[in-house]
């Protein structure tokens, strides 16, 4: 089950690095400006944002089979109708289809995780499944660039989101939901709108505002700034743009390996999930100096220390959820953080671009290695201990939800 949902992350992020490997050749093509391509990615990320909200509960109503089947298939024909992009609008529409789609895949994950993993498992499976999404970064660009070269940039939209509907076939015919998980989901619900009432579900969503626009800025931009500041050719940005995604696949295990250590030793989970997030986080600010280093193989190995960190961070975030909260409502908590995520992206690539256009790489690499910093501040001052939420929820709903006194 948990090599279905590596494969599916894998996928998404060959779909979603697609556009960014040619979107050298698109800007010459189209003559498009670094805010044009902003907003292409601003496209990209409403539609992220808008669907995290409404994919996780989603997937929570009409469960993990067939709400993790539905948004693959549909970013999938995204994919595949990139290829009839003529100009910066179509772009722009099919580039808001594929964040549509794409906003399923992480909170169906986490759903997956929570129905077949004890906590002490939870973070080292959400690593092994959200390394599919370095995977996914590290085969892009050689398998891209190939595409390209032999096919044309349109051939290389249509084989990758063909690939993404093979997939779905798959999941409809081997994924199964484990007894035990559907037995536990029916001892406990919890309604929407206590959920959002609950301290973790907004501060969660606010740290991802400051801590995804980090991996989205290096997924959509790494390749142009290799381009642009470095002087790759395309030749070149298939042969190394997939390092930093390398290492950040073993952050993907570190950061998992590193909390569940630390359980075994008898570490509280709430202390052992953010000490681990601490360590990982602070890698990411080598980005910092890798903009600014003369060589583009050192910037290449700081900006690969950052990625690791990002994912080591990402590996045990992705754990929190059921750590927190019953599996029934895992899937809408991670679509709420998602929606900060999202917001989070939308903002920053359109100052990514301003800055660009107007500036350099200079402020951005700086600016991206600050945030995650004030993430991390939310998580350790604002989030609380990461305990069972039914006692939250209860306190957040109130007497109501008391026991009757004795008589």
């Amino acid at each position: 089950m948990l090599a279905l949902v590596f494969i599916a992350t894998a996928i998404n992020y060959v779909d979603r690095e697609t556009l960014s490997i040619v979107i050298p050749v698109l800007m010459t093509q189209f003559h498009m400006t670094a805010g044009a391509y902003s907003r292409v990615i601003f496209a990209f990320m409403s539609a992220y944002t808008i669907m995290n909200a409404a994919s996780g509960p989603l997937i929570d109503w009409l469960g993990t089979r067939i709400g993790y089947a539905l948004t693959t298939a549909w970013w999938s024909v995204a994919v595949v109708l990139q290829a009839l992009s003529s100009g910066v609008l179509s772009l722009e529409i099919y580039q808001f289809l594929l964040g549509m789609g794409e906003a399923g895949n992480w909170p169906a994950g986490v759903k997956v995780v929570a129905e077949w993993f004890p906590a002490e498992e939870r973070a080292l499976a959400s690593g092994i499944f959200n390394s599919g999404s370095t995977v996914g970064a590290i085969i892009a660009p050689p398998l891209i660039v190939w595409i390209v070269i032999r096919e044309g940039w349109r051939g290389a939209f249509a084989n990758i989101g063909f690939a993404g509907l093979v997939w779905v076939i798959l999941w409809l015919t081997i994924y199964r939901t484990p007894e035990v998980g559907n037995a536990e989901a029916r001892e406990a619900s919890i309604p929407i709108g206590n959920l959002l009432r609950t301290r973790f579900v907004w501060s969660f969503a606010a740290a991802k505002v400051f801590l995804d626009p980090v991996w989205y800025f290096y997924i959509f931009w790494f390749p142009e700034y290799l381009k642009r500041v470095r002087n790759f050719d395309l030749t070149s940005i298939g042969k190394y743009a997939w390092i930093p995604f390398a290492l950040a696949g073993a952050g993907n295990i570190l950061g998992g390996w590193f909390s569940g250590a630390l359980l075994r030793r008898g570490v509280s989970l709430s202390v052992a999930r953010k000490v681990a997030v601490s360590v990982f986080a602070l890698l990411m600010t080598f980005s910092i100096p890798a903009v600014l280093v003369p060589r583009g193989g050192m910037a290449i190995a700081l900006v690969s220390l950052g990625m690791m960190g990002y994912t080591g961070v990402t590996a045990n975030m992705l754990a929190f959820p059921a750590d927190v909260f019953p599996k029934n409502v895992v899937a809408s908590i991670w679509g709420f953080a998602g929606t900060g995520s999202g917001f989070g992206g939308m903002v920053f690539a359109l100052a990514t671009g301003w800055l660009v256009d107007r500036y350099s790489f200079v402020p951005v690499f700086i600016g991206f290695g600050i945030i995650p910093i004030l993430a991390l501040l939310l998580i350790w001052f604002v989030l609380g201990p990461l305990q069972p939420a039914l006692p939250i929820c209860n306190a957040v709903l109130g007497a109501a939800h008391e026991p009757p006194p004795s008589p």
